[in-house]
């Protein structure tokens, strides 16, 4: 299997942080309407196997994480606390209630069943430079969910963002199919959001089997955010060996 950009890894070989979307985990408690599994607990458990993040993605019927959930682990959380989610005015009410360590914007549409595309920041510029310009007056770190353009991702550095965070739905549907150099628009986009002084974060459909070829690859990766492949992994493995076997290739 050859390593197509494998440069990138000596150009960053610091740790990237994992942050833990439990979702999923919110998923399974409103399936019986009880408080099984304990999403406080969890999110403690989590960040004692390891760790260094947890993320939700509240939407707007609720269906997963609650609103409520999200002021619930405001205290809870010691780590960093990501919230994502399109910004709607309720949406950007709560981030401001709860100012979290960052807050990741998302476009997708309220009766979305999971995040299916990057912002288009040139068309969205004035509303994106808007909204970040209110949480970062707040000292919330801002990033924007993204497709692999680097055009995009000039188009994020002009709003004030601190962040990118790239959409890898595409990278990881060409990894499953022994296409390696479908992580190469993910490179050239990692190389600009650099350039641009932008912090560089990545999720969407990162699991086990792909994440070590993508952070040996993607050079300056702070930051992944995972939530189904890992819980669905975790009924397998166990949650806390699945943690640590990510951080393991996170290193």
């Amino acid at each position: 299997m050859p390593i197509l950009y494998f440069w990138a890894s000596k150009t960053k070989t610091s740790m990237t942080k994992l942050s833990v979307n439990i979702n999923k985990l919110a998923t399974l408690r409103n399936a019986r309407g009880g408080n099984m599994p304990d999403l406080i607990q969890s999110a403690k458990d989590i960040e004692a196997f390891g760790a260094q993040g947890i993320t939700i993605h509240p939407r707007p019927d609720e269906r997963h994480i609650r609103y409520q959930d999200a002021r619930d682990l405001k205290d809870v959380v010691t780590t960093e606390f990501n919230i994502e989610g399109n910004p709607i005015p309720k949406f950007i009410d709560l981030v401001l209630e709860v100012k979290p360590t960052q807050v990741t914007l998302v476009p997708d549409a309220e009766d979305a069943i999971t995040s299916n595309a990057g912002w288009d920041t040139r068309k969205h510029s004035g509303f994106l430079s808007e909204v970040i310009a209110v949480f970062k007056e707040q000292g919330i770190r801002t990033s924007i969910f993204v497709d692999a353009d680097p055009y995009m991702v000039e188009g994020a550095a002009k709003t004030g963002t601190d962040r990118v965070e790239l959409y890898t739905e595409a990278y990881a549907k060409s990894f499953a199919k022994g296409y390696l150099q479908g992580i190469k628009p993910f490179v050239e986009a990692a190389k600009t959001a650099h350039e641009m002084q932008l912090g560089l974060n990545a999720g969407h459909d990162l699991n086990l089997e792909n994440i070590k070829y993508f952070k040996e690859n993607i050079p300056h990766l702070l930051e992944v955010s995972i939530g189904h492949a890992l819980i669905c992994e975790s009924v397998y493995l166990g949650l806390e060996n699945v943690i640590n076997m990510y951080l393991h290739r996170l290193k």
